[in-house]
């Protein structure tokens, strides 16, 4: 029998684990995070006494109308980006390869007999051809501010970002100014990490 996966479970699997190491105190409670198809919910919580000091969530009466400011960008810089990126492009192709390592295709001599390739099935000539693989090239590892630049317009992530400084300032109304952070199992990505640097940006420290 085949067994589904079940990504909840999976979930909380990998939540039970990281709880076995993750406990928040008085001097440094736990944020926990919960994230829904729509929404997030945020609490910090004092594990010795099991209170919930402060919560969060984008369903706050301060967050219900919240938009994203999306940035403007004009038409004319558009243009000039697409250029910027397909100039280097277009130089690469055109410029001639010279070198040691250049290929130079030289034409058949006349009369002579193409060369064989080793045979196939049923005594058929196959020909050998190598296919050559460019190589992988590694980017510069990003920060977690530069990877969620690209998603930030996005209402959700930009909502998210929203409820960690909420949470932020409330948590240090109550004196709170260092905590642990319990992502819930869920990767450090998208919305929980939005969550996360909003908090980071109003100060506090994980």
């Amino acid at each position: 029998m085949i067994k589904k996966f079940n990504a909840n479970k999976a979930r909380l699997k990998r939540h039970y684990r990281m709880r076995s190491r993750l406990e928040g105190t008085t001097t440094r409670p736990r944020l926990s995070v919960f994230r829904s198809g729509v929404h997030i919910y945020a609490q910090v919580i004092d594990d010795t006494t099991g209170r919930t000091l402060v919560a969060a969530s984008s369903l706050d009466e301060a967050l219900r109308d919240f938009k994203p400011v999306k940035k403007q960008t004009s038409a004319a810089q558009r243009k000039e980006e697409q250029i910027e990126e397909a100039a280097p492009e277009t130089a690469a192709s055109a410029a001639p390869v010279k070198g040691k390592g250049a290929k130079v295709e030289k034409a058949p001599a006349k009369g002579a007999q193409p060369q064989k390739g080793p045979q196939g099935k049923g005594g058929r000539p196959g020909t050998q051809s190598k296919t050559v693989l460019p190589s992988a090239q590694k980017g510069e590892k990003k920060t977690p501010v530069e990877a969620l630049a690209p998603i930030a317009d996005n209402r959700k992530v930009a909502l998210a970002r929203e409820v960690g400084k909420l949470i932020a300032q409330r948590a240090k109304e109550k004196g709170v100014s260092r905590i642990v952070f319990d992502r819930g199992g869920y990767a450090y990505h998208g919305r929980v990490a939005a969550l996360a640097e909003g908090a980071r940006e109003v100060g506090l420290e994980f």
